[in-house]
């Protein structure tokens, strides 16, 4: 099919896939062109059909999931939505081996695996990998396989580090997403992705494309109501009236991811200073927010001095029904955290300032505190937006970086540095 993207001066053709072509781009150094198409298939081709609107549906699916797992933290070949049907990413050599994780057995699991029924729960989710090769029914493979085979891509060699990356990879994006259906009742029971290294940075990155044909989704985690393409796997005829259902099942998915990407910021961290010149320490906690894709406000006020007032911003915070975070930064004699955690339902944490001459008598007005309030301390400005991020998941709206997520989304950073 013929490009939509016509105001992009298209190269030769990379690759083209059951669902999608790939083009250069030779005006944009590094970055290709993935076009999707109107077709539908399932197993490895053996059923294929035309569905008219499937790339836009498609395109914007990936869209929007690759939009919010950026925002999450998560490293992708994703740029931008350049037209309905195609998007512009980072140029990639594809890692042959399709991720899979999954919460919950059915499919081909069960096939693997006689004996466990469906509906069985993993926790934490099971990972498992394919190695692409369609001749042999892209078999399963073991890390220790994938370790062997010394693939090389873009100059990159893939070893155990490469390995660990992707597998904490898929783990992360997977909570990540699972936590952003919950909001709209919807189960996300497994989810396929691949892995490619840019041909400019040397990283791994997530690629490709996460649209409806990657996942399997039931609403009210009923599978009778699946949205996904098991929906078209699972017809016995492929007639024009059992296309057009299928259809609608993939709008409605494209629709609701749209929301995840709208709504998945309604929450806020608010750091509330005793004096501005606990700015500079504050300035910190907001930085490390934003690592997180948090939103964070900075307040100044003394619970010593002004309590009413204190108590009027928080009751601010409370009144528009935004999941809140409070970070109480408060050196000396710290009145703040604790006034905060004894007055209202959010999550308060301490982290104070140290100076030189009284930090270490001056931490403990933060940790000796009234019974009754669960008020934490961390000195570290980063730990309190880790803190922050993970306590969002309590308060119903979570951002959707699962509590594991954050640990391993840290821990791959540690592992690219070293």
């Amino acid at each position: 099919m013929a490009p939509a993207a016509s105001d992009l001066k298209l190269g030769k053709k990379v690759n083209e896939g059951k669902t999608k072509e790939v083009y250069e781009l030779p005006d944009i150094p590094g970055c290709v062109l993935m076009q999707s198409k109107d077709q539908i298939t399932a197993g490895n081709a053996a059923r294929k059909d035309r569905m008219e609107g499937k790339a836009a549906i498609s395109n914007t699916t990936t869209s929007c999931v690759f939009q919010l797992l950026q925002e999450a933290g998560i490293k992708t070949a994703f740029v931008r939505k350049q037209s309905d049907t195609a998007f512009i990413a980072a140029h990639c050599e594809m890692i042959p081996i399709e991720w899979v994780c999954r919460r919950i057995a059915t499919g081909s699991f069960l096939k693997r695996n006689p004996g466990v029924k469906e509906g069985y729960k993993f926790y934490p989710p099971k990972i498992e990998m394919f190695y692409k090769d369609d001749a042999n029914n892209d078999p399963q493979w073991s890390e220790e396989q994938l370790i062997e085979a010394k693939f090389c891509f873009a100059g990159l060699t893939i070893g155990q580090t490469e390995v660990d990356i992707m597998a904490r990879s898929t783990q992360a994006i997977f909570e990540i997403l699972e936590k952003s259906w919950q909001p709209q009742n919807c189960t996300l029971v497994d989810l396929k992705i691949e892995f490619g290294v840019n041909i400019l940075t040397k990283e791994i990155v997530l690629a490709d494309v996460i649209d409806n044909d990657s996942w399997r989704l039931w609403p009210s985690g009923d599978r009778s109501q699946q949205k996904d393409k098991q929906s078209y796997r699972d017809l016995k005829e492929v007639t024009p009236e059992a296309l057009q259902m299928v259809k609608r099942n993939f709008e409605w998915v494209a629709e609701r991811v749209e929301l995840l990407l709208k709504t998945k910021s309604q929450g806020r961290v608010v750091v509330l200073m005793g004096s501005p010149s606990d700015l500079s320490h504050c300035e910190k906690i907001k930085k490390a927010c934003a690592t997180f894709g948090i939103p964070c406000e900075l307040r100044v006020t003394s619970a010593h001095k002004g309590p009413d007032e204190t108590l009027r911003i928080k009751a601010e915070y409370e009144g528009d029904g935004i999941p809140t975070v409070f970070v109480a930064v408060a050196g000396r004699s710290n009145g703040l955290g604790p006034v905060m955690s004894g007055n209202t339902a959010y999550p308060v944490v301490n982290c104070p300032p140290l100076s030189a001459d009284w930090g270490t008598q001056d931490v403990w007005s933060s940790l000796r505190l009234p019974s009754g309030l669960g008020c934490p301390t961390t000195l570290s400005p980063e730990g309190a937006a880790q803190f922050a991020a993970q306590a969002h998941i309590w308060v119903k709206q979570p951002f959707g970086v699962g509590q594991t997520a954050i640990k391993h989304v840290k821990h791959l950073d540690l592992l690219e540095a070293g």
